[in-house]
């Protein structure tokens, strides 16, 4: 990830982390990958964002999961 690509300040988004220099959180950019939208869809939607920036967001998604955290993730009914 390239450093200084995803911020967190209280002061914007609730301090989310963000796209630096914008208010697009990692949250909406991973919420748009898993409904389907491709890069291509979400950088056209978001002129400002770059295809490292959405890389970097990915990459922070990635990092925050590999704390010594359990999730509970519910079964699914068959």
């Amino acid at each position: 990830m390239q450093k200084g690509l995803i911020v967190s300040d209280p002061a914007v988004m609730m301090g989310k982390p963000v796209i630096a220099g914008t208010r697009i959180t990692v949250e909406l950019i991973l919420e748009k990958l898993a409904a389907g939208e491709t890069v291509e869809q979400i950088l056209d939607a978001h002129p400002r964002l770059t295809r490292e920036a959405i890389q970097a967001a990915l990459a922070f998604a990635a990092e925050a999961l590999r704390a010594d955290v359990v999730y509970p993730v519910a079964e699914a009914v068959a």
